[in-house]
């Protein structure tokens, strides 16, 4: 399956915060390299990112019109809700997933300057004295 654009920008932007670049300046980035308004980056990003979480999650699916339920139908609809139920926990861990590794990123991040700034903030201190 072909790879769309709006899929390429979220690939891109993902890649970015994954480096250590805020959201807003990854999109301000990809605006300026790519010559299209910021907020068609960011359009085409949530875009995706609604993709691929399945839709809106407080969307409620279309009902059918029917003149009478018969157990066949509530049968066909309970097997759809709890299909739904299964589709939702997998956007749920996906998301979380997500958040555990922007949680990492900015971890590994501040255990890497955490040095530095200690040293620098120790510097100013016995200036001070």
């Amino acid at each position: 399956m072909a790879v769309t654009k709006a899929q390429e920008v979220y690939d891109e932007i993902e890649k970015r915060i994954a480096a250590g670049t805020d959201k807003a300046d990854a999109f301000k980035q990809l605006a300026e390299e790519t010559g299209r308004p910021y907020d068609s980056v960011r359009g085409s990003y949530y875009s995706h990112k609604k993709k691929i979480e399945g839709g809106e999650p407080n969307a409620r699916p279309s009902r059918t019109r029917r003149r009478e339920t018969t157990p066949d139908d509530a049968l066909a609809d309970a097997r759809a809700a709890l299909q739904r139920a299964i589709d939702s926990i997998d956007r749920e861990v996906q998301a979380a997933k997500s958040r555990a590794e922007e949680a990492k990123a900015e971890y590994d991040a501040l255990k890497a300057s955490a040095g530095e700034r200690k040293q620098a903030i120790t510097e100013r201190l016995e200036a001070l004295k």
